[in-house]
């Protein structure tokens, strides 16, 4: 009986240290990712890995660009698309859950409301593949980034890593690829579009949209304007 319990003691104790272990490498990373800029993202290393195996052609796309260089346009049809929240909560929209919550009882589907800060977290750190585990690690580099970086940090991340087709990632390789020109560039309508696509980034088209992503982009930019254009976007700062 002795001999059980010594091994379950070990057992615990490793548990312990790998937990420890993964804490202070997760709080390190953080750390420097809030000064460096990212050379690769994990959904990014796991899309290279699936073509990899499936022995398909896979060309990445990925130039990581500044804040400041980055479409004011681009920033606020995101924040208007995935979050308008985004200057006010930390890392979770208690409301927009709430909603989701309260509409999924009374029968409708549920529907995910998921923050900027939450996606970054994920395309960032974990893989795409949903499972309670992905969900428990979310909540902790959401919570972690959101104590480290500044909002502006958050957006110019998501910014660079998002995924806007097969292979590119990042805002600067989405406006080359799709309308040839530099995302410091992009116009209200492109960005608007660049927006819309980004549910299903693979699937949908900015430059020959469905009538569903011109749907959705028209709503983007009504929402523009209702949260005051781009005037909006130092509230990131307060």
């Amino acid at each position: 009986m002795s001999g059980i319990k010594v091994a379950i003691a070990l057992v615990v104790k490793w548990c312990v240290r790998l937990l420890l272990g993964f804490m202070a490498l997760s709080i390190a990373a953080v750390i420097l990712f809030r000064f460096v800029p990212l050379p690769l993202s994990m959904v990014m290393a796991e899309r290279q890995v699936s073509a990899w195996i499936s022995h398909e052609p896979f060309d990445l796309q990925y130039e990581w660009t500044p804040y400041n260089e980055l479409s004011a346009n681009a920033k606020l049809a995101v924040i208007a698309s995935e979050d308008q929240r985004f200057p006010f909560h930390h890392g979770f929209d208690t409301r927009q859950i709430r909603k989701s919550i309260d509409a999924w009882l009374s029968g409708d589907p549920l529907r995910g409301a998921s923050t900027i800060s939450q996606q970054t977290a994920r395309n960032v750190f974990l893989w795409t593949e949903r499972s309670w585990l992905r969900k428990g690690l979310e909540v902790w580099f959401t919570a972690l980034i959101e104590v480290v970086w500044p909002k502006e940090r958050i957006l110019e991340v998501y910014l660079n890593v998002a995924e806007w087709d097969t292979g590119v990632f990042g805002l600067e390789a989405a406006s080359r690829h799709y309308f040839g020109q530099s995302a410091a560039r992009l116009t209200v309508v492109q960005a608007s579009r660049l927006a819309a696509v980004l549910p299903a980034p693979r699937d949908w088209s900015p430059v020959s949209p469905s009538a569903r992503v011109q749907g959705r982009a028209r709503w983007i930019r009504q929402q523009m304007n209702q949260l005051g254009g781009t005037l909006y976007l130092e509230r990131l700062d307060e």
